[in-house]
This record gives structure tokens, sequence and C-alpha cells, in this order.
């Protein structure tokens, strides 16, 4: 049977670090402001769709829906015994470089079958500036299996970060929720491309908006 929250021990570790260090470093260090988090379900499948500009992403987004956030990971992580352990409880699933996408795709269900939110980068990768020019269908495909609805995250400001180096510069950082997409009625590539287009349109106008 279907979980509809995370793991126990996993909401512990989540809100320990969260309080204890991405809370404190987002409203100090880089200034950050939220909106919208009252979009966000608290309970039962749902898959968050976000741009992507820098390394701090992952976190910041998992801090912000107040929800902790499964994402992928390279499988080499999960040989290192501690850190296995570790990364799973944060809700990690592993995925091979280079493996099909219906692999990365059962994982991705199977985490959400066990209660955990899925956050998928819509362009799969990070932009420069932030904004999404080349949306990916996975998001939409694994909403369209699971029948959860999606959740558009825009991070402005992240690839401000590391932009001189590698020490964190205090950018200043704002996060923006949206309101819920309806999945795809079907898997079939036209009802994938209209939801995928209309995450991306969501959240490139939510960048729009700035600081």
């Amino acid at each position: 049977m279907p979980r509809d929250r995370e793991p126990f021990i996993s909401l512990v570790l989540y809100h320990l670090f969260k309080w204890s260090v991405v809370s404190p470093v987002l409203h100090t260090y880089f200034r950050g402001r939220i909106y919208g988090a009252h979009h966000v379900p608290q309970r039962g499948p749902l898959v968050v769709v976000a741009n992507h500009a820098s390394y701090f992403d992952p976190p910041l987004i998992s801090n912000c829906v107040r929800r902790p956030v499964a994402w992928m990971a390279k499988e080499e992580l999960f040989r290192v015994p501690i850190l296995r352990t570790l990364i799973r409880w944060y809700g990690a699933y592993p995925v091979k470089r280079g493996a099909s996408d219906r692999r990365a795709l059962q994982a991705a269900l199977h985490a959400l079958d066990q209660g955990w939110v899925v956050g998928v980068f819509l362009e799969g990768t990070r932009t420069a500036d932030g904004r999404i020019y080349d949306p990916k269908l996975g998001a939409a495909l694994i909403a369209a299996k699971a029948q959860a609805p999606l959740l558009p995250v825009c991070l402005w400001g992240t690839q401000e970060i590391l932009a001189k180096g590698r020490f964190p510069r205090p950018a200043p950082i704002t996060v923006r929720i949206g309101e819920l997409i309806a999945p795809p009625l079907s898997g079939d590539r036209h009802h994938l491309e209209a939801t995928t287009q209309d995450c991306c349109r969501c959240i490139n106008a939510l960048h729009a908006q700035g600081r």
C-alpha cells in the first residue's frame, strides 16, 4: 500500500538538517525570500519540477517546500557504505550513468510509492541564467504514471553563488512556488508535451518576477 508521508527517520534527519544548516544559511547568508509555500500539499504524492542553475538548488528546494525531496544521485555514491545509508535516508535514489530513462523512471515511481516527494529539474541540467530553454518530458512522464500533481518551483539568483570561485558568495536568493499543475491525462507524447510546456511557462514566468 502506498505511503502518504516519508519514512520517519528521513523526516527527522530532514528537519535536523533544515533547521540547523539550510534554513539559517538561506535566510542570513543568502538573504533568502520564499513566496508561495502555501501551495505545497503536505501529504500525498508530489512531483516538484524546477529550474536549475547551481549545485545548491536541491537542498534549497527541499527546505522551501517543507518536505523532504528525493533526487537522483549517481550510482557510484551508493557504493560507499556509510554514505550510502545516509543519502538513502535523505531520499536519494541511484541512477547509473548512461542507463535508460526507464530505470530512472522506475526509481522515481518507487520513491513516490514510499511517500517521498520526487524532484526533477525540468531541463535536466544547469543553465547559466536559471531560465529553462529546452524542457524535457521526464517530470510529466513520472506524474502521468503516478497520477501525481506537479509543483513548479523557481529559484532566482542561485547561479551567482559560485560565479566567481569555489567559495559560496552571499548572493541574494529568491524561491517562488507556483500553483499545482494537474498530471497529464495519459502518457502519450501529446499530453506529456502539453504539461511540460505548462510547467516551463510557469517557472519562467516566476523567474521573470526577479527578486
